[in-house]
């Protein structure tokens, strides 16, 4: 089980895309210790994740609710942050590496990319400020995923883009599409010949054995080996998203919407609201059935639903056409790789440890 905390509505950055309904609102700690003890008293382990707005903007806040769940015995914790990384500095950074927590950072890429979107309030860019601390940031944790959101009107700068946080030594890269934003015909054949430029980067990345993690890839490349691993977000059940006023949602595109409401600090959760939402959303969608990546592609995720054409159960027609584009892309990629039988890709891939025996390499080198 995973808790979103939104610590804060308020943010120091105006970014065209963003999807929060209300700039007000503050949780206080008192609100955030009834909901981790709500939520979490019956699961052995339970993630937290500090979120916003901008969550830097509540460090001492942060810190004191660190300090809280570590004394407590209601759950096994682990942290993360998402933050835009305004305020990232050396002794936050050192702090949170002492205290475990994990740093998320959103950034999209290079200058003329990231300041198209990123914006301060006063509409000026935010890549000058940001990148000092991306450089500090991998200093400290060296895998912190980078999180880049590509619209229509930054397609051309995409492989590019990728290409120069790999060359900033960034290891973990999650991309995803601004379906919100108005996408053509024409926007998906740009984006394809970017994936194609992205694929044989990547391939070289394996045969080189660069430990790169590149979302869009390797995740739909697992989806395939993996049969268990299927397109459900399992909406409400896997993760919770607390509003700053202790209100429950099933995921952070829901805050603030109160039909999507699953309970609250004082009452708890509402396990029939939360089943109920779970159910609709798993729901095969009629426009699916007999489609081939109907089992690989994200026509079950709730939020990215609700975000685009503000029902769950509603695919966004763009998404059809992305998912159809990308997959035919990283099926061919895992196909050279496997004939190859790539070291690199093999362990990936096929070796469970994979995480741990990489993370010892790099403790050894």
């Amino acid at each position: 089980m995973h808790i979103t905390l939104h610590l804060t509505q308020k943010c120091n950055l105006e970014c065209s895309y963003c999807y929060r309904k209300s700039r007000n609102g503050e949780m206080t700690f008192e609100t955030a210790i009834k909901a981790i003890e709500s939520i979490c008293k019956d699961h052995d382990n339970c993630g937290i994740i500090f979120f916003g707005g901008e969550p830097l903007l509540k460090k001492d806040l942060i810190f004191q609710i660190h300090e809280w769940c570590e004394k407590s015995d209601i759950s096994n914790f682990h942290y993360k942050i998402t933050t835009n990384g305004l305020l990232l500095d050396e002794q936050f950074l050192k702090e949170s590496n002492r205290r475990g927590i994990h740093i998320a950072m959103s950034l999209d890429g290079i200058k003329k990319a990231n300041d198209s979107h990123r914006l301060k309030p006063d509409q000026s860019g935010s890549f000058d400020e940001i990148f000092p601390k991306l450089q500090a940031l991998i200093k400290h944790q060296p895998y912190a995923p980078i999180m880049m959101t590509v619209s229509p009107d930054t397609i051309n700068y995409f492989a590019e883009s990728v290409q120069w946080l790999q060359n900033q030594n960034v290891n973990y890269l999650v991309t995803s599409m601004d379906f919100s934003a108005d996408w053509n015909v024409s926007h998906i054949k740009s984006l394809k010949k970017e994936y194609e430029k992205l694929a044989e980067w990547h391939f070289n990345n394996y045969r080189n054995e660069k430990k790169f993690y590149f979302s869009p890839f390797d995740k739909r490349i697992a989806s395939h080996i993996f049969s268990e691993r299927t397109n459900s977000c399992q909406l409400g059940v896997r993760q919770i998203s607390v509003g700053s006023d202790g209100t429950f949602y099933p995921c952070v595109q829901f805050v603030g919407h109160d039909a999507y409401t699953i309970g609250n600090i004082e009452k708890g959760l509402q396990n029939k609201r939360q089943c109920e939402l779970f159910q609709m959303n798993e729901v095969t969608k009629s426009e699916c059935r007999g489609c081939a990546l109907e089992h690989r592609c994200h026509n079950k995720c709730g939020c990215l639903n609700f975000q685009t054409t503000g029902n769950i159960q509603k695919i966004p027609a763009v998404l059809c056409e992305y998912e159809r584009m990308i997959y035919p892309i990283a099926d061919r990629l895992a196909g050279k790789l496997f004939k190859l039988r790539d070291p690199m890709f093999i362990q990936r891939h096929y070796n469970t440890s994979f995480p741990v025996l990489s993370f010892l390499e790099d403790l050894v080198i």
